[in-house]
């Protein structure tokens, strides 16, 4: 296989994809611990919309691309590959970022034709991505690793803008998300995305309170890193 193939690559990981411990009969590598731990920290720093999250995601997301890789989640391993792009990108739209009024980015809610928006972009890219992933690749859940992919890039895009509403589309994602690993035996990973959800539903609050506590004239959020 030529050296820089995607079998190739993974071949090369394989001292990393080594089973720590196993969880309900099947391995959970080390690679899977380190990205869960960090995957808290950074949604635990999202929360409180510091920062320092989007670094975090960074490093999680290359981890999590071994492991999605490895169990042939190849549209959610791609995704983690794009989330590291999007997670500089976030990085400077949180310290540097400016809303449509030109003031420095804050919290804000979805309008109307926004929220229009994007669910029409996540129902016309689900199938385009689905198709891609049946004809490229081996996955034997194409359209359901589509649709986790899909519905990411839209709650990964509202973070990056400090949507609100970004955190119910986590949601969504987060609850579907539990039943593809369980499918494919990533159980750490599920639990990790049952976690998820819960804290979904926290950052929609926290993120909620910080625009009602703003009132009328809502201002920046969070420390500088």
């Amino acid at each position: 296989m030529p050296p820089d193939s995607p079998q190739a690559l993974l071949h090369a990981a394989q001292p990393l994809l080594a089973a720590a411990f196993t969880l309900w009969g099947s391995p959970v590598t080390w690679v899977e611990v380190v990205a869960f731990v960090l995957s808290l920290a950074m949604v635990a720093a999202n929360m409180r919309v510091h920062p320092v999250a989007w670094p975090l995601a960074i490093v999680a997301s290359a981890l999590y691309a071994l492991v999605f890789a490895g169990s042939k989640l190849y549209g959610e391993a791609a995704l983690q590959l794009f989330f590291i792009v999007v997670a500089l990108w976030g990085w400077w739209q949180w310290l540097r970022g400016h809303g449509d009024d030109g003031a420095s980015l804050r919290v804000h809610r979805l309008s109307r034709r926004g929220a229009g928006a994007a669910l029409a972009g996540t129902l016309i890219a689900w199938p385009l991505a689905g198709l891609l992933l049946a004809r490229t690749t081996d996955s034997d859940v194409p359209m359901l690793d589509a649709l986790a992919t899909v519905g990411s890039v839209c709650g990964q895009l509202l973070l990056g803008r400090k949507v609100l509403e970004n955190w119910l589309v986590w949601l969504a994602v987060n609850v579907f998300s539990v039943g593809l690993f369980a499918l494919k035996g990533l159980w750490l990973t599920a639990l990790l995305y049952v976690l998820f959800a819960a804290l979904s539903v926290a950052g929609w609050r926290a993120w909620r309170r910080h625009l009602l506590s703003a009132g009328a004239r809502p201002v920046p959020i969070g420390p500088p890193l």
